[in-house]
């Protein structure tokens, strides 16, 4: 403890639990500082999903419906939820199966991009339905100076610059 008080340092115990426990010379709000530093960092780099919805009529056509999928499939490789759904207005409200229809048509064109949390059901005047990418991870794209076609992928031996074969980690 003197020769913490002398450095001008404080005695932090690291594991209590230890046998026999362990005790460390460091600033110690120098190390809180940077504790927090780094947590807000973390925070700053974490994503949350969003959940995004895409809005389809009854009397949509194929056309449309086919870019509305293309938007949910965009948004679902992002790893974010997407809420499809079909919105009534006035007469359209006594025929639900209508709706009914172009919520399968989208679904089927998406095939296995997607996967359904929360069944098609209806809300009001909206039907709805939850969907969750199936890859769970954002596909990355490829930096401009990556090379896919690297010796150590593809098994092949390396060679240096004289010639000589250089072994690679198999």
């Amino acid at each position: 403890m003197t020769r913490a008080r002398e450095a001008g340092l404080d005695l932090v115990e690291v594991d209590a639990n230890g046998n026999p426990p362990v005790c460390r010379l460091l600033d110690y709000g120098k190390w809180k500082y940077e504790q927090a530093k780094k947590e807000r960092d973390a925070r700053k780099h974490q994503r949350g999903t969003m959940v995004h919805e895409v809005r389809l009529r009854p009397r949509t056509g194929q056309h449309d419906i086919d870019l509305k999928v293309r938007t949910v499939e965009r948004l679902l490789a992002e790893g974010d939820k997407v809420k499809l759904s079909v919105m009534f207005r006035g007469r359209e409200m006594s025929h639900p199966e209508v709706g009914q229809e172009v919520l399968d048509r989208a679904l089927t064109r998406l095939g296995e991009a997607a996967s359904v949390e929360k069944p098609p059901g209806m809300e009001g005047r909206f039907l709805s339905v939850i969907l969750t990418p199936t890859v769970k991870k954002p596909v990355k794209a490829k930096e401009p100076g990556e090379d896919s076609d690297s010796p150590e992928e593809n098994g092949r031996q390396r060679t240096d610059g004289d010639g000589v074969e250089a072994a690679t980690g198999s």
